[in-house]
């Protein structure tokens, strides 16, 4: 994971390439999480069909790259809504981690894939 100054290194980026090819005017709130959900899909189809291995994936230099593709497909129009909406990454996430700590609780979580609801 980045330190938040990479992060912003890179949400700088990404904003100057959409600047210079002016495609701000398609960034709306909607194309951006459609955009998301999209790549999301598209990184589930790299294993589509299959159920590789942590170590199967890593050994495969092809299929590494093309999840490491999708997964930065993903992230940058991840960063592109949180730029559009004025969002920080950062404290979302901080956030999110909180509630989550709260909504599962190690003494009743751990070692379950049970949703909150049902523990």
């Amino acid at each position: 994971m980045q330190s938040s100054d990479g992060l912003n290194s890179t949400l700088s980026k990404v904003n100057k390439f959409v600047e210079e090819r002016d495609w701000n005017q398609f960034h709306t709130v909607k194309n951006l999480a459609a955009s998301i959900s999209i790549e999301a899909a598209e990184l589930n189809e790299t294993i589509q069909w299959t159920n590789p291995s942590v170590e199967e994936i890593i050994a495969d230099q092809d299929l590494m790259q093309s999840i490491g593709n999708e997964v930065a497909d993903v992230a940058i129009y991840c960063l592109r809504l949180c730029s559009v909406l004025d969002l920080n990454l950062i404290e979302l996430i901080d956030r999110k981690i909180e509630l989550n700590e709260k909504k599962y609780p190690v003494e009743k979580s751990r070692g379950s894939s049970k949703k909150y609801t049902q523990l």
